[in-house]
């Protein structure tokens, strides 16, 4: 049985890009402003909702395969976000935090990692010491230019949009995962399983 092509994967990615990122085992993400489009929003009680992607999402869990390590710096907590980050997986997890580079060394420890293996996307200027301390650093498009100037890589898509998945696209295209994972979501289609539709 002679089966169908699959379709290619495509990377928008520089070479010079794909190399300064190939040696990323942890990223370490912000939330307000990264995973969400940075707007809050508060129930009649004053409770907390956020808005979360599912292509970020699946970025994450793309991430875990391919044994990079996500973790989460915040300097916000709230249920709706513990929730989410627990339907993703994600363990390592510092909220309530404003200091965010010494909760990113103890991270690094705990994983056997340094900073030459670390990426981190962050959008203001709470998130610039370990953006800058870290080998590849990412800003999404309407961060703040503080972060913009020091960042690699600017997504394309707003932050709460696409934007953690664009840097998540990067990282696998860039450790040479983006393919076989990206076969994993192709069903094996034979040429003898396609059924002709005569149109009329």
């Amino acid at each position: 049985m002679q089966q169908t092509p699959k379709a290619m994967p495509t990377s928008r990615f520089s070479t010079e890009l794909l190399l300064k990122a190939q040696a990323v085992k942890v990223v370490f993400f912000d939330i307000d402003g990264v995973m969400t489009d940075g707007g809050l929003l508060f129930t009649e009680t004053g409770e907390s909702i956020k808005r979360f992607n599912t292509l970020d999402g699946l970025g994450i869990k793309l991430l875990q395969k391919a044994g990079i390590t996500p973790v989460v710096i915040s300097g916000r907590d709230s249920a709706p976000l513990r929730t989410r980050l627990k339907a993703l997986g994600v363990t390592h997890i510092h909220l309530n935090t404003e200091d965010k580079l010494p909760a990113a060394e103890k991270t690094l420890v705990e994983l056997g990692l340094n900073w030459t293996q670390a990426a981190c996307m962050g959008d203001d200027w709470p998130d610039l010491p370990v953006l800058q301390a870290s080998a590849f650093a990412c800003a999404p498009l309407h961060a703040h230019f503080e972060a913009k100037a020091i960042a690699d890589y600017i997504t394309e898509a707003p932050a709460g949009s696409g934007a953690v998945r664009e840097l998540c696209d990067l990282l696998l295209t860039a450790t040479g995962k983006y393919a076989q994972l990206l076969t994993e979501f192709q069903p094996q289609v034979t040429q003898s399983s396609i059924t002709k539709v005569n149109v009329a």
